[in-house]
């Protein structure tokens, strides 16, 4: 199975590396996603126009009392200067109230519409196929949930009320300007402009390096939850070295991009600076040669310069918000990117109800095949891990799906279980359309018992009652008894209330299993789909989890992943497949008859276990 099937290659098409969207088409899904934070921004704005219009009044203030209040060299009007100083403060209180009053609401509707981007991120990724997961290392997803959203938090903290408050003013500042002496403000614009070419031109490099710097943090999250994931590993094998080796290259990566982001914002801070020097002069030199002669006074001039100041300001702050920004939009890219896979599977557009009582399981020519890795070049798929799978399963009856390494059983359990849909065919659960069985009910009915359950860091108790909230303590004691194992629940140091650790390190790789099969007996489904994980148990740990799995599948149709053909030996059927092929199908003791692929597999598990007792 080398070539690819061409049929399957037509229908995935080819892989385009897709350009990432624009700063403005970002910021624009982002708002798409993030309803809380339109509603009301129309008067989250005008508050600010307000505030903008409370400090561009003082220069008008100021030019005033110099044009009015001062008459001559020896008569100032005392009582003007003081009720303009009595209305620049008015005006201030007003503009003071007003920028914090459009503070506060954008505050609010930030922290709201990034609290339901998170639920909304994490729910996704739940939602995602377990191929997407394979291909998402778990520190990256945790990054994106995180820190990149945490990103999104510091810049509306600092940021966004800049691009708001200092872009409102800017805007009103520069339409009075225009109003106030039109020849003065096309200087203070045109002096300003080269410095809208710097931060252009600086902006793409801008963008490149902060998309680098938070993937190389994806990335240096990502190696690091492996190697405190795998600490005992890494210990057992004694590769701390080359380990540490890895984790340092990746953290000095993140450091590098991290660092050649940060040079290239840092040279925007002088660049503002140097400009609103030369924009100030240019004005002042240009009123003082237009002189009293072209109408321009010196209170106008004055106030002029004041308003100049305003503008200038303004630009000073988004120099020195603008890297923030990129790294905003950049965070707001790679959240988008998850929010835009697609979920899988699907659910069913209408659902259709199973069935009551036992379910029996119909597979029609399936083929499946995993998408191609995103550094695979040419087709959108991999080479088919089943081909025309065609088998049918009585309602409660146990089979057990066997196979060498690579040979597709547990990629067709994945199927039965629709954590991903085949590629080409149909499963029937109950004779109803896996795709039409709605997500709650199929996860009533179907539970799957993996080779290497999650535990989470609680009580033997809590870990069981997991599949049923609303079980009390009596039926979570009853299904210690229907299984078997309150011999082994008793001699725990508390019992069910003893604590398993993190992802249930506290306990061995047998007695994981057996929680998992606790849960599974709390859930009560109809259909029971187990990935065989014994190979490494002691003796008395494989007996409880057999005599366990022998009370769980009673009377449910049951698929067992056999890794162990002992298991196989007691099922009612075994169905064999190699090279993603259904090649065997029959009871374990004519398969053997046969002298075929099962017999193949049989002596050499035989064999391995014949060595495995010896040493």
């Amino acid at each position: 199975m080398s070539a690819v099937d061409p049929t399957l290659a037509a229908r995935a098409g080819t892989i385009a590396p897709s350009q990432p969207d624009s700063a403005v088409r970002t910021i624009g899904r982002g708002l798409e996603q993030a309803p809380i934070l339109r509603q009301g921004l129309g008067v989250t704005w005008l508050l600010a126009a307000l505030g903008a219009a409370g400090r561009v009044v003082v220069p008008i203030l100021i030019q005033q009392a110099i044009d009015r209040g001062i008459v001559g060299e020896d008569e100032v009007r005392l009582d003007l200067i003081v009720q303009m100083a009595v209305l620049g403060a008015v005006a201030v209180v007003i503009s003071a109230v007003s920028f914090r009053w459009a503070a506060k609401r954008l505050g609010e509707r930030s922290e709201r519409a990034l609290y339901d981007l998170r639920v909304r991120l994490i729910r996704h990724i739940h939602q995602l196929s377990l191929a997407d997961h394979n291909e998402e290392r778990r520190g990256g997803l945790v990054a994106r949930v995180t820190s990149d959203i945490e990103t999104l938090a510091q810049f509306f903290q600092w940021g966004g009320l800049a691009w708001l408050l200092e872009g409102t003013l800017m805007i009103v500042v520069a339409a009075v300007m225009l109003a106030y002496n039109w020849q003065l403000a096309l200087v203070a614009f045109a002096v300003g402009i080269p410095l809208v070419f710097v931060l252009r031109a600086v902006q793409t490099r801008l963008v490149r390096a902060y998309d680098t710097a938070r993937t190389r943090n994806g990335e240096m999250l990502g190696a690091i939850a492996e190697v405190v994931s795998g600490a005992p590993t890494i210990r057992a094998y004694g590769s701390g070295e080359a380990i540490e080796e890895q984790v340092d290259e990746v953290v000095a990566d993140k450091a590098d991009a991290q660092i050649r982001a940060t040079i290239i914002g840092a040279f925007l801070f002088p660049s503002g600076e140097v400009f609103a020097a030369l924009t100030v002069a240019a004005v002042i030199g240009v009123g003082v040669w237009q002189g009293p002669a072209s109408g321009l006074t010196a209170g106008a001039l004055v106030g002029f310069v004041f308003l100049t100041y305003r503008f200038l300001e303004p630009i000073a702050a988004f120099t020195e918000v603008l890297d923030q920004t990129q790294t905003a939009v950049a965070g707001l890219r790679r959240v988008l990117t998850v929010l835009d896979l697609p979920i899988g599977p699907p659910p069913a557009p209408e659902p259709v109800a199973l069935p009551e009582g036992p379910l029996a399981i119909e597979v029609h020519d399936v083929t499946f095949a995993y998408p191609a890795r995103a550094d695979t070049p040419g087709i959108g798929m991999s080479a088919p891990a089943l081909s025309a799978i065609d088998v049918s399963i009585p309602a409660g009856q146990q089979v057990a799906l066997v196979g060498a390494t690579g040979s597709g059983k547990t990629t067709l359990g994945r199927l039965l279980a629709r954590f991903s849909d085949p590629t080409f065919g149909e499963i029937m659960l109950g004779g109803v359309a896996l795709t039409m069985v709605a997500r709650a009910d199929l996860r009533d009915r179907l539970v799957v018992v993996s080779q290497e359950p999650f535990l989470f860091d609680d009580s033997i108790a809590a870990n069981i009652g997991f599949a049923d909230p609303a079980a009390d303590r009596q039926r979570i004691e009853e299904i210690v008894d229907t299984l078997g194992v309150r011999d082994w629940i008793d001699g725990m140091g508390d019992g069910l209330d003893s604590r398993v650790g993190e992802r249930g390190d506290q306990l061995s790789a047998g007695e994981r299993q057996l929680v998992a099969l606790l849960r599974a007996g709390l859930a009560d489904p109809d259909v029971l789909i187990l990935d065989e994980a014994t190979s490494s148990v002691d003796a008395l740990t494989e007996v409880r989890i057999a005599r366990a799995l022998e009370r769980l599948a009673g009377g449910r149709t049951t698929i067992a992943i056999a890794h162990r053909l002992s298991t196989a030996a007691r099922a009612d059927r075994v169905i064999v497949l190699e090279h993603g092929r259904l090649v065997e199908d029959g009871p374990h003791a004519e398969l053997l008859e046969q002298h075929g692929a099962y017999r193949r597999l049989y002596d050499a598990w035989v064999s391995a276990t014949a060595v495995s007792r010896d040493r």
